[in-house]
């Protein structure tokens, strides 16, 4: 076990399996088919992923070093929580971008299904966490990998 500081970005508590990706998350290309096919697992449809393609991303512990591409990746990830399709939360090793953070704040406010939302947990927590490992977080940003 072993715990990361970081900023929480977006409140909540919260205790998932890990998901993770160590390259860029393209938002719009991950979760383009689930949010057009209706795919309640939300599995990941970006081909360039290796670490998250095909695998359901849907009550997942999220954890990546920074989201890419698409400007529209803040909706996406509001539409997501608002389909119920939505991570467990978001875990960035690197400083979230605004687009991101965006769509976890939107989420927050206005679905039933917020995504706690940390960032800043460093190159350390992406190197140390591996799907499948147990992260809990906690209010103030703690993030607990078992």
């Amino acid at each position: 076990m072993k715990q990361f500081r970081g900023r929480c970005v977006v409140p909540g508590t919260i205790r998932a399996e890990a998901l993770v990706s160590r390259g860029g998350f393209n938002t719009l290309a991950s979760f383009q088919k689930a949010l057009m096919f209706k795919d309640k697992d939300a599995k990941c449809s970006d081909q360039n992923n290796p670490d998250l393609y095909g695998r359901p991303m849907h009550n997942k512990a999220l954890c990546l070093p920074q989201t890419i591409g698409s400007t529209t990746g803040g909706m996406v990830l509001c539409t997501s929580a608002m389909l119920g399709q939505q991570p467990a939360c978001l875990l960035f090793s690197k400083p979230i971008d605004s687009l991101a953070a965006a769509g976890a704040i939107l989420a927050y406010v206005w679905s039933d299904s917020p995504m706690p939302t940390v960032d800043n947990l460093g190159d350390e927590f992406l190197a140390f966490v591996k799907t499948g490992m147990t992260v809990s977080v906690g209010e103030d940003g703690v993030v607990t990998v078992e």
